[in-house]
C-alpha cells in the first residue's frame, strides 16, 4: 500500500518526463551514430567515441532511476544524495555530447537537440531540487 506524502508523483514530475525525453532522444542518436562509427578506421582499429553512445544512453537511464529514488526516499540526506547523483549525471551526458560532437557523421547534428533539452533539464533540475 502506497501513501500520499503531499508531493507530486514521480511520473508525474516534469524533471520525469524531461529525463524520459532525454532517454528517448539518446537512444535515437545513438542509433543513428553507431553505424557511421563501427567501422574501423584506416589502421585496423576501432573509433573509440562510439563507447560514447552507450555512455549517453546508461547516463540518461540512470538519471530516470535516480531521479524516482530522490522522490521517493524518505530521509533528507538519502534525497540528496540521488539529487547530487543526478547532477553528476547531468554533467557526464553533457561531456559525452561535446566528445560526440567531433564525430564525422550526420548524425552529429541532431547533438545539438540533445544538448538543448539538458540545457532545459538543467532549469527543472534548480527547481526541482529546491522542492525537494
Amino acid at each position: 500500500m502506497k501513501y500520499f506524502t503531499g508531493k507530486d508523483n514521480n511520473r508525474n514530475s516534469a524533471l520525469y518526463f524531461k529525463a524520459q525525453e532525454i532517454m528517448q532522444i539518446s537512444r535515437r542518436i545513438s542509433d543513428y551514430l553507431i553505424p557511421d562509427l563501427a567501422t574501423l578506421n584506416e589502421n585496423g582499429t576501432e573509433d573509440k567515441r562510439i563507447y560514447f553512445t552507450g555512455d549517453i544512453i546508461r547516463n540518461s537511464h540512470s538519471l530516470i532511476a535516480n531521479i524516482q529514488k530522490a522522490e521517493t526516499e524518505f530521509f533528507q540526506d538519502s534525497r540528496m544524495q540521488y539529487v547530487a547523483s543526478v547532477s553528476r549525471l547531468t554533467e557526464r551526458l553533457h561531456k559525452s555530447c561535446e566528445r560526440l560532437e567531433y564525430v564525422s557523421s550526420n548524425g552529429r547534428d541532431f547533438l545539438i537537440v540533445l544538448r538543448k533539452e539538458i540545457q532545459k533539464f538543467r532549469m527543472l533540475q534548480r527547481s526541482w531540487r529546491i522542492s525537494l
